[in-house]
C-alpha cells in the first residue's frame, strides 16, 4: 500500500475514534455527584480504611475523606478517579482553594477549587489530622 494512502487511513481512523469518543460522552471528566460514588472510588483503592465522613468540593471534582487513621482525598483524573492518603502531604492556601503536595512523583500536586466556607471546613479537618 502506498505510504500516502496509509497515512490518510491512519489519521482518518484516529480522527474517527476521537469523534466517536466525544459523541458518546466517553470523554467527560468524572464528577462526584454523591457520597456513594466517592465511597466506591475510595474503597476501590483503600478497602482496608473505612470511611467515616465525606466532604465533596463545590465543583465536584474532588472529595475529602475522613477515616479513623487520618484524612485522604479522592479526585477526578480524567474519566476515572484517584485516591491518596494525606499522610505526609503539605497543604497550602491558594487564591482559589487549596494546593495539596503529595511528595509522590506520580501525583506531585493537586489544586482543589474551594469557596471560602468549604476551604475553612477542609482546613479545620486537615489541621486535626493525626
Amino acid at each position: 500500500m502506498p505510504l500516502h494512502i496509509l497515512i490518510i487511513l491512519v489519521v482518518g481512523g484516529i480522527g474517527l475514534i476521537a469523534l466517536l469518543t466525544y459523541m458518546f460522552g466517553l470523554s467527560k471528566p468524572l464528577r462526584f455527584d454523591s457520597d456513594a460514588v466517592v465511597r466506591a472510588a475510595w474503597l476501590r483503592q483503600f478497602p482496608e480504611y473505612e470511611v467515616s465522613a465525606i466532604h465533596i468540593a463545590p465543583d465536584k471534582s474532588a472529595a475529602l475523606i475522613e477515616t479513623a487513621t487520618g484524612p485522604g482525598i479522592v479526585f477526578a483524573l480524567g474519566a476515572d478517579s484517584c485516591a491518596h492518603r494525606l499522610e505526609g502531604a503539605e497543604i497550602r492556601d491558594t487564591p482559589g482553594g487549596l494546593r495539596i503536595l503529595f511528595h509522590d512523583f506520580a501525583a506531585p500536586r493537586l489544586d482543589v477549587a474551594l469557596d471560602p466556607a468549604a476551604r475553612a471546613r477542609w482546613q479545620q479537618i486537615l489541621s486535626e489530622r493525626p
